[in-house]
This record gives C-alpha cells, structure tokens and sequence, in this order.
C-alpha cells in the first residue's frame, strides 16, 4: 500500500532513514508515488516539508529539484550559433517547426551535459558550508518534462553521477508502479522501473 504524503514526512524524520549509511549504496533512489490530481498540492507539501524538516528538532537542509525548472535554466545558458539562449531560440522557432523544436528538445534532455548539470546542483547543495545535515535531494517535476525525459531514462543515466553514501534521492512520481513498469499520471506507460525502492506503508 503507498505511502500517504503524513507518512512520508514521519519516514523522513526518522532518524535511521535519514542516515545515508544505512542500506546498499546502490539503491539509494526513493519513488513516492501519488496521484496525478494531486500534483499541486504536492508540490505545495514539498516547500512545507523543507522549512519543518529545516528546524532544530530536525536540522536538515532538503535541495528540491523541478527537473523541469532545471531543464530550462539548462537550455537558457546554452548558446546556439548566435543566440545566446538555446531555450529563448526555440521559443521563438517552435510556433514554425514544432516538429523541430520538439527533436531538439528531446536530444538536449539526453546530452550528457544536462545530467552533469544536475549533479553540479547536488554537488554544490552537499558542498555548502553549514553544519546542517543534507540527507535528502528531492526532485520532482518530470510529469512537467514528459515527454522529453522519463523518470526512469533520467534515473538510469544519472547513475553514474549518483553517491549513494552521500544522500537519499526521493523521487515524487505523479502516477503508480506497475510490476517492472512506472505509469506517469496513471495512464502513460514510463518504460521499466529504475532500480529504484518504492516508498510504501509497511
């Protein structure tokens, strides 16, 4: 049975899970699944979570990722010929050449350098010169990006990134899991599931 979002934030308080320690380094990738109608009030639990996980009873420092807040910053500093913003280009072409437009957007969510601009965010979030604790990197947004990355294609390349000992990557998935697959919005088929652990009420 999946978690409620109350039971998630009583998981992320415990202070056993909140040790990167703890488990296989390899599966440090945590799926909460909700439904997709419920998308903005998740988002909205998310920023309540970060300030009262931020207190002194708790002492964490969460970075969230909007997977597709991050993918535009990405294209926005990517220059293209004379255009100083990849993202501000398309913008301007995609009412021409949506097909086009769509291509390359889809290629650019799979260049390897946005998956190393991602791990650049963490790595400066794990960097930061605080004595709070940073267990946890949320990220969300991918029903935003869909269809030009899928959760499971970013988890897959993002691996090589990933430091399992460092922190927990809780992944906020609007849909369900289906045996070996994921289904974004409880509808679209997102391919096989990461190896990844599914967050549920034990």
């Amino acid at each position: 049975m999946n978690m409620t979002i109350d039971e998630l934030y009583n998981k992320l308080e415990d202070k056993s899970f909140q040790d990167t320690t703890t488990g296989t380094m390899f599966y440090n990738v945590f799926v909460f699944q909700y439904p997709a109608e419920e998308e903005y009030e998740i988002q909205r639990q998310i920023e309540e979570f970060k300030v009262r996980l931020k207190r002194p009873n708790n002492n964490l420092d969460i970075l969230t990722i909007n997977i597709f807040d991050e993918f535009c910053a990405f294209l926005d500093q990517k220059s293209f010929g004379k255009n100083p913003s990849l993202l501000k280009y398309l913008l301007d072409k995609e009412h021409k050449n949506p097909k086009s437009v769509q291509d390359t957007l889809t290629r650019n969510a799979g260049d390897e350098k946005f998956f190393e601009w991602i791990n650049t965010r963490i790595s400066e979030h794990q960097n930061k010169d605080s004595d709070l604790v940073r267990s946890f990197v949320f990220l969300h947004g991918f029903g935003q990006l869909f269809p030009y990355q899928r959760t499971n294609t970013f988890l897959s390349n993002f691996e090589r990134y990933n430091s399992g000992e460092s922190y927990k990557i809780i992944v906020f998935y609007p849909g369900h899991a289906e045996g070996n697959s994921f289904s974004l919005f409880d509808v679209l088929t997102d391919a096989h599931t990461y190896r990844s652990i599914k967050l549920i009420n034990e």
